[in-house]
């Protein structure tokens, strides 16, 4: 696989012409006189002075900041000089509020710089805990080769990481796996496809499309935050609702649009993001960042629609949505949750995989959460996996969604050990978008006329406008203030 340098990589991303170099002077790292030739010899060979090449540039019109690796340079290995002007790049580029964009190709840790080399991922590490605490987006494009102690700090640390096609992504590297254990690594693992399919990284595409993928990101990223001010929250209008029953039976219609049409026909622009970056992927929750009008944010929803086709909600889904979590706390973006599950997944694999524990995990993190959350109920609202999304400074129900510790059925079978009294057990325990209303539990319900999946996209755009309202709003508030109103709320709820 040909490696193209890193100034390709820069002409490639960068508006023509705008490229300005930030490479500080390098470091004395003292070279015995064979080290010092080997770094002669690099230089001569690649045109650079180090591995580590920095400055900033346009991405169509956008000021953004750049790292990468010159794999050329002694196969683009960091040692104490490489690592200085990285970590000097990160700090000027959180300094003057930018950006980053990072695109590491590297061999890890350079050998003749030993221990001390090795040490630099501590300070690699922190300089971009840094950057990304200022509320600053840090965009990582993964090329051919990253490896070793690269691969474990900047390589893995992004917001958003996408990876070249056909790299090899990885920690050990397969050469020395082979020479440490005899025998070679086994082949399709350390590829940018394979951690797609197991949900580290956000895609894979080439480096021609990274120029509208940036400029998507920033544009929903760095959106003025001062324009989001709303005066009030949506005020509740009349609604003519329908019995409980008609409710439940018009959310488990099949064409009832979910949170992939709802993003479809309201959301102004939208990126997919994929997978936990742990190793997993669910299809049951969608993970993206989102724009509403003038309005940023996370997005997570349940995706009912791969729930019902074999794959109910697991762990994973919830591991995903806290990935998502976290995005919104250290972009300082809103959270927005979408409830629509028949129900977490009752199996073996989902008992040992921690489903429990993530929804008790869920449930505290969203309760303390310092940043704006919105919870939508879009339709079923089933048992844990509902409740696991649903904490919320603010929640709005579409008309006919609902919210059970149960579904209907079940309840029925445990109270009356058969499943005909399910609609009037969901009578009973008050699951409609109607007594949520009633009982503090909901603060908004949308109308839908009279069903959401005979007016999808009118129904969305109506369910958009009240989030981009109520959104805007709740970005007058500071972190502690939601988290303490947050508290109050579910504290004296049913008192």
């Amino acid at each position: 696989m040909t490696r193209p340098s890193a100034n390709d990589l820069f002409t490639q991303v960068a508006d023509t012409g705008t490229f300005v170099s930030w490479d500080i002077p390098l470091i004395d790292v003292h070279p015995n006189d064979t080290y010092a030739a080997e770094l002669a010899r690099a230089a001569e060979k690649s045109g650079v002075d180090e591995s580590v090449v920095s400055g900033e540039a346009l991405v169509r019109g956008r000021r953004v900041a750049f790292v990468a690796c010159e794999f050329g340079f002694m196969a683009g290995t960091i040692g104490m000089a490489a690592a200085e002007r990285l970590v000097a790049s990160i700090e000027r580029a959180t300094a003057e509020g930018l950006p980053l964009l990072a695109g590491p190709a590297s061999g890890g840790t350079r050998m003749q710089e030993g221990t001390l080399a090795f040490m630099a991922m501590v300070k690699i590490s922190a300089a971009l805990s840094r950057h990304k605490e200022a509320g600053l987006p840090y965009l990582v494009y993964l090329r051919h080769p990253t490896t070793g102690g690269v691969m474990a700090t900047w390589g893995s640390l992004g917001h958003l990481t996408v990876a070249e096609p056909g790299a090899l992504v990885g920690f050990l590297g397969p050469r020395v796996h082979e020479a440490l254990f005899g025998f070679a690594f086994p082949e399709g693992v350390q590829t940018s496809e394979n951690l797609f399919r197991h949900g580290l990284l956000d895609a894979v595409v080439p480096a021609e499309q990274l120029p509208a993928i940036i400029d998507r990101v920033l544009g929903i990223l760095m959106t003025p935050r001062e324009a989001r001010y709303a005066d009030a929250l949506p005020q509740q209008q009349p609604i003519d609702f329908v019995s409980t029953a008609d409710a439940i039976e018009r959310s488990r219609r099949r064409d009832r649009p979910g949170v992939r049409a709802f993003l479809k026909f309201a959301a102004d622009d939208v990126l997919p993001l994929n997978g936990t970056g742990e190793g997993e992927h669910d299809p049951g929750v969608i993970l993206a960042l989102a724009r509403f009008g003038g309005v940023s944010c996370v997005i997570m929803g349940q995706d009912r629609v791969s729930q019902r086709t074999g794959k109910p909600l697991g762990p994973a889904a919830l591991r995903e949505a806290r990935r998502g979590m976290r995005l919104a706390l250290e972009l300082k973006l809103p959270l927005v949750t979408v409830i629509d599950t028949p129900g977490a997944a009752l199996t073996r694999e989902a008992e040992e995989g921690g489903l429990a524990q993530e929804i008790a995990r869920c449930l505290s993190d969203l309760t303390t959460i310092e940043t704006a959350v919105v919870s939508i109920i879009l339709g079923e609202g089933t048992g844990g996996g509902a409740i696991a999304l649903l904490p919320a400074d603010y929640t709005i129900a579409a008309q006919n969604g609902w919210l059970a510790p149960l579904p209907p059925e079940g309840a029925s079978a445990i109270i009356h050990r058969d499943l005909t009294h399910a609609m009037e057990m969901a009578e009973a325990q008050g699951v409609s978008s109607q007594d949520l209303l009633a009982n503090g539990i909901v603060d908004l319900v949308v109308a839908e006329m009279p069903d959401s999946a005979d007016e999808p996209a009118d129904f969305a755009r109506r369910l958009a406008a009240n989030l981009e309202q109520t959104l805007a709003h709740l970005s007058k508030r500071t972190g502690r203030e939601l988290v303490k109103a947050r508290y109050e709320r579910y504290r004296t709820l049913g008192l």
